[in-house]
């Protein structure tokens, strides 16, 4: 099982934003620019729902988790990519 130190999220975060650049094919972005707790919907990055799926989608094939669209506070999970990250963190450790 994998566990996250703090050098350990640092390298997560800078995954979770390049994944989220391949993944939506952001070519006008770096992951240098995307601060970790910029908004990633509506504010900041100004993503929409179709994007919040792919990233879902490609972070499932990543990391091996399971998201479940029904979870209530899921939504708070894809705040910014620190909350991603520490999202990712918590089923690592469940």
């Amino acid at each position: 099982m994998r566990t996250f130190k703090k050098v350990e999220m640092t390298e997560l975060k800078k995954e979770i934003k390049c994944l989220i650049i391949e993944t939506l094919y952001l070519e006008d972005i770096t992951s240098n620019e995307i601060e970790d707790n910029t908004p990633l919907f509506v504010d900041g990055l100004e993503l929409d729902s179709i994007d919040a799926l792919e990233i879902g989608v490609a972070l499932q094939k990543k990391y091996q988790i399971k998201l479940n669209p029904k979870e209530e506070d899921l939504k708070e999970h894809f705040y910014s990519v620190q909350t991603i990250a520490n999202y990712i963190k918590e089923m690592f450790s469940a």
